[in-house]
């Protein structure tokens, strides 16, 4: 469940449906999730613009840095998942 207790189909129903329009159910799913992700990115580094490491000046906290990363590889797994999928099939 979202953070408002809606449904993610629901919470996100536009947006899924046009990316599924486009691209097609699975595509259009990871194509969103990628948008969700990409959100998440954004305000984790706005955080990270308060959060400050101790140990290193002018960086994000290691956690956030953690977290920031670990968002980025999941957006790239998801680009490589859209990308065999859109591979035509022998």
């Amino acid at each position: 469940m979202s953070p408002n207790n809606e449904p993610v189909y629901t919470q996100y129903k536009d947006e899924l449906e046009r990316y599924q329009f486009q691209m097609g159910m699975e595509r259009g799913r990871l194509a969103l999730t990628l948008d969700l992700l990409t959100d998440a990115l954004v305000l984790v580094g706005q955080h990270g613009v308060y959060c400050q490491s101790a140990r290193q000046p002018g960086k994000p906290a290691m956690d956030v840095q953690i977290i920031s990363r670990q968002i980025t590889d999941a957006k790239d797994l998801i680009l490589g998942v859209m990308k065999e999928l859109k591979r035509p099939t022998s």
